[in-house]
């Protein structure tokens, strides 16, 4: 368990860069390492594709546990986001245990396989 966690929310794509290198120029230096990004994929300004390209990227975020947490039930967003490396894909209409048990595991490395809550693809 994490203590004195902290969260930071970003209301969009570009936000979220300008926190993580200062400002929206993934090729800055990391400022911000989050232990985990919760990663909407219909995000204003930069979509969450984009975003997670840029930060898989990066040499220094390339490694940050990414769950996409989503409404999509678009087939294509989740072979996408699995593409780009992602540790975890839930479905927003996903019940909280499952939630919190599916983080938990992003942030120990422990998916063996990864897992889309709601659907099996």
């Amino acid at each position: 368990m994490l203590t004195n966690t902290k969260i930071h929310f970003a209301k969009d794509g570009v936000e979220a860069l300008q926190y993580l290198f200062g400002f929206e120029d993934e090729d800055s230096t990391l400022i911000n390492r989050p232990h985990m990004i919760i990663l909407d994929l219909y995000m204003p300004r930069l979509d969450g594709l984009e975003f997670l390209r840029k930060i898989r990227e990066h040499p220094d975020a390339k490694n940050i546990p990414i769950v996409v947490l989503t409404a999509s039930e678009k087939r294509t967003d989740w072979v996408d986001s699995h593409s780009l490396g992602i540790d975890c894909y839930i479905r927003k209409s996903v019940d909280f245990n499952q939630f919190v048990k599916a983080t938990g595991w992003a942030l120990s490395g422990a998916i063996e396989e990864k897992t889309f809550y709601g659907h099996q693809y």
